[in-house]
């Protein structure tokens, strides 16, 4: 699958099979967040990667979604040592939720609600941001799922974003809408 297929086809995937994921599988999952750009190549951030079902099943509950943890494979926790690098942990997340996605494999970003026990529960120093956390797993029948050879024009026509007239704006900020193309 090519990085722009990647891109415009990748959905969020919440219900997994009971399926691990392989360890080389996960290998380039985290590789991906690794190569990730950063402000000034600080890499700020640090994963933990759990598989274990009881700690999945005791994060879950301190996430916006709990059934997004409880039933995935693995959850990988993004943690960054530097409070000033909220983009640079975006990138990391996202980079490797793509990865995942040219790989079958399914995941959604998960939002801490009680950032202090999941920083308890995983060992995370308390100076520590945790933006996300992503749970990964082989999506279920029914679920979205990667189409390697989809036509990105195809794809683009069927999911629900607004036009590129109503977000770009070119040169100066029309204050029309954005219908500056």
């Amino acid at each position: 699958m090519d990085a722009y297929l990647a891109i415009v086809s990748k959905r969020e995937v919440r219900v997994y099979l009971d399926r691990p994921i392989p360890d080389a599988a996960m290998a380039r999952i985290l590789g991906a967040g690794r190569a990730s750009g950063s402000s000034r190549n600080r890499q700020p951030w640090r994963f933990v990667v759990v598989t274990d079902r009881g700690r999945l099943r005791q994060l879950s509950a301190l996430v916006s979604r709990p059934g997004n943890l409880t039933g995935c494979a693995a959850a990988i926790a993004v943690v960054l040592l530097d409070p000033r690098s909220a983009f640079d942990g975006g990138r990391t997340a996202q980079n490797m939720m793509l990865a995942a996605w040219t790989l079958g494999i399914g995941s959604c970003p998960n939002t801490p609600r009680d950032e202090g026990a999941v920083k308890r529960i995983l060992g995370i120093p308390e100076d520590a941001l945790l933006p996300t956390i992503l749970s990964l797993g082989h999506p279920a029948p029914g679920e979205r799922r990667p189409r390697p050879n989809a036509d990105p024009a195809g794809v683009l026509a069927r999911i629900n974003r607004f036009p590129l007239a109503d977000l770009v704006h070119r040169e100066v900020w029309n204050s029309d809408g954005g219908r500056t193309i």
